[in-house]
C-alpha cells in the first residue's frame, strides 16, 4: 500500500482501535486528506502505522478498520474474507442466511445475505461505496451466486452522502425467492422487504418460541409482518392469532401459511395496543405470546418514551398469558440496552401481578454475530419468559 492517502489520528484514536473498536470517530482525527473516500493508511502522529481502513469523509464515523497489515486490500482480498465468513455459518437448517455480519465479521458496513443461489448485500459506507467492485467481485469468486442485487436503500447511507437505491449488480435476481427454515416455507421479497427481504436474525428465536408452546395450545403473534412466528407456533398450535396494521403484510402472511398447508392461523389487522387492551377486558389468555415489534427508540433522547412502550405492551401481554404460559419478546432498539430492557421487563412483571421465570436471554440468530467488545452489533435483546401462576 506504499503511496495510499493516509490519515493521521489522535491518541484516543488509536487506543480506540487498540481495545478492539473497529471506529474512529470524526473528533479523533489528527490531519485527513478530505477529498475522496475509499480505502486509506493509518498512522498515530508519530508516524507508527496502525493499520488499513475504509475512510468516509462526510461520516461522522471517519475511519473503519479494516486490517492491522499492510497487504493489498483487492478483490482478492475481500473474497478471502467473505468466504471465510461464510464457511462459519455452516450447518445452519435455512436456505436463506447471512454470510457476512458487517463489523461482527471483521468487514465493516458490509451486509451480505444468500436466498438461495441469490445474494442481496448492502453497501453501507462512502468508503465501501468508492471499493464496490472488487467487494462485487469477492462476493462471486467466494459464494458464486446467479445475481447479486444491492440493497442500498438503507437510511443510514444519507449519513454518508451516499443516495439510497436498489440496484441488480450481477446476473437476475426474482421478485419473491421461497424460503425454507426449520421445516417452514415462507416467501421473501428481495427487491422490497423489509431489510433484504425477510427477518433474518430471528430466525433461531422463531424455531426457540415454537418448542416452547403447550401442544394445541392457543398463541397470539403481534407486529407478525408476514407471519414467521405465527408460522412456526401453528405446526404445534390448536389456534393462532397473527396481529399487524399492515392489509399487504397479512395478505403475504396468509400466502405464506397456504404454502404450508396451515389453516388454523387468523389473520387480523389491528393496532397491537388497542388489541391488546381489548383482550385483556375480555379476559382472553394465551399460553404464548410474541413481542416482535419494530423500534420504538431511533435516538438516544427517545429512549424514556420508548421504554414506556415497550413497558406498556409487555405489561399487557403479561396479563393475558395463561398459567405456565410463554411470553417471547424482544427490542431491535439499540439505544434500549440489554440491562434497561431487563430492567423494564421487571418493572412491568411487577405492576402485571405476575411471577414471570426467564427460560433464556436471546440475540439475534447465529449468521447475526456480536462482538463483546462492540456494544453497537449486538442491537436485537429477546426474552423467553414462562408464567408460573
Amino acid at each position: 500500500m506504499t503511496g495510499a492517502r493516509a490519515v493521521i489520528v489522535s491518541a484516543k484514536g488509536a487506543a480506540r482501535w487498540q481495545s478492539g473498536h473497529p471506529w474512529i470517530y470524526r473528533t479523533d482525527i489528527y490531519d485527513e486528506p478530505k477529498d475522496e473516500p475509499g480505502i486509506v493508511r493509518v498512522t498515530d502522529r508519530r508516524g507508527r502505522f496502525l493499520g488499513q481502513a475504509l475512510y468516509s469523509p462526510q461520516s461522522e464515523i471517519r475511519l473503519r478498520l479494516l486490517t492491522r497489515g499492510d497487504e493489498a486490500v483487492d478483490a482478492g482480498w475481500w473474497g478471502d474474507r467473505i468466504a471465510a465468513a461464510a464457511r462459519r455459518r455452516d450447518g445452519i437448517a435455512a436456505t436463506a442466511w447471512r454470510a457476512v455480519h458487517a463489523e461482527g465479521d471483521g468487514l465493516p458496513s458490509l451486509v451480505v445475505d444468500k436466498y438461495g443461489p441469490w445474494i442481496v448485500a448492502q453497501i453501507l459506507s462512502a468508503g465501501l461505496a468508492r471499493v464496490q467492485a472488487d467487494v462485487l467481485a469477492g462476493i462471486r469468486a467466494a459464494l458464486g451466486p446467479d445475481g447479486i442485487l444491492l440493497r442500498n436503500d438503507a437510511p443510514v447511507r444519507r449519513h454518508e452522502g451516499l443516495p439510497l437505491e436498489v440496484v441488480l449488480a450481477h446476473g437476475t435476481v426474482p421478485e419473491v425467492v421461497e424460503v425454507v427454515e426449520e421445516g417452514v416455507r415462507y416467501l421473501a421479497a428481495p427487491w422490497s422487504g423489509q431489510k433484504t427481504g425477510a427477518f433474518l436474525d430471528q430466525r433461531d428465536n422463531r424455531a426457540l418460541v415454537a418448542r416452547y408452546l403447550r401442544p394445541d395450545g392457543r398463541a397470539l403473534d403481534l407486529f407478525t409482518y408476514h407471519g414467521s412466528f405465527a408460522l412456526h407456533l401453528a405446526r404445534r398450535a390448536g389456534e393462532v392469532i397473527a396481529v399487524d396494521q399492515s392489509a399487504e403484510a397479512l395478505a403475504r402472511g396468509a400466502e405464506n401459511a397456504g404454502l404450508n398447508g396451515l389453516g388454523n392461523i387468523t389473520w387480523r389487522e389491528a393496532n397491537a395496543f388497542d388489541l391488546l387492551r381489548e383482550l385483556e377486558r375480555r379476559r382472553e389468555r394465551f399460553d404464548a405470546v410474541v413481542l416482535d415489534p419494530p423500534a420504538f427508540a431511533k435516538a438516544k433522547p427517545t429512549v424514556p418514551r420508548a421504554v414506556a412502550g415497550y413497558k406498556e405492551i409487555n405489561l399487557r401481554a403479561m396479563r393475558i398469558l395463561a398459567p405456565e404460559g410463554v411470553l417471547f419478546t424482544c427490542s431491535c432498539s439499540y439505544h434500549v440496552s440489554r440491562e434497561i430492557f431487563t430492567a423494564m421487563l421487571a418493572d412491568a412483571a411487577r405492576d402485571a401481578g405476575r411471577r414471570l421465570q426467564l427460560i433464556t436471554a436471546t440475540g439475534a440468530a447465529q449468521d447475526h454475530p456480536e462482538l463483546v467488545n462492540v456494544p453497537e452489533t449486538g442491537y436485537l435483546k429477546g426474552a423467553l419468559l414462562r408464567a408460573l401462576d
